[in-house]
């Protein structure tokens, strides 16, 4: 009597056991991943703001020039040739509201603040003197719509280069 063979038939596919190390190794990858990727966003989001207030500083020079005091972010943007984009005269660009007060004749600052979506944000502060300032604390944010022009950096705030 011949013992009939049996043959083991490997089934193809992944096992369970395999299926979970390899979450588990993606999930690990996206832990460290992500919180790196919100920074980096943050960091990008913080210098846009900080490139748009210069630019609002050499808008209001060069509206300066021609006309006898500085503009407000509207007639920035409705001038012709407006002297800055429709969106950041609009007051609001990169997570960022932006903000213009002409002061006499020859006095204006300019402020942006982060918009509560963007946790851990600075705030930016510049006036007609071109000094760049930022925040000293993400929460509370001081208040900038009332700061006036200040040497070099309103309270609360602090140069940066």
């Amino acid at each position: 009597m011949l013992w009939p063979i049996i043959y083991h038939v490997r089934k193809k596919g992944f096992t369970l056991v395999e299926i979970m190390i390899v979450v588990a190794v993606i999930a690990l990858l996206a832990a460290i991943a992500i919180p790196n990727l919100l920074r980096a966003r943050l960091a990008s989001q913080e210098a846009a703001a900080a490139a748009a207030l210069h630019t609002i500083a050499s808008a209001e020079v060069q509206w300066r020039a021609t006309n006898p005091s500085y503009a407000s972010l509207s007639q920035l943007g409705s001038a012709t040739p407006p002297y800055i984009d429709s969106a950041l005269a609009s007051g609001t660009k990169f997570g960022y509201s932006f903000s213009v007060t002409p002061g006499l004749s020859d006095t204006f600052f300019a402020c942006a603040t982060p918009n509560p979506i963007l946790v851990n944000a600075h705030g930016f502060y510049m006036d007609e003197a071109g000094v760049l300032c930022r925040t000293t604390t993400v929460t509370p944010l001081p208040d900038c719509s009332s700061a006036g022009p200040q040497v070099p950096c309103p309270d609360g705030f602090a140069e940066i280069q």
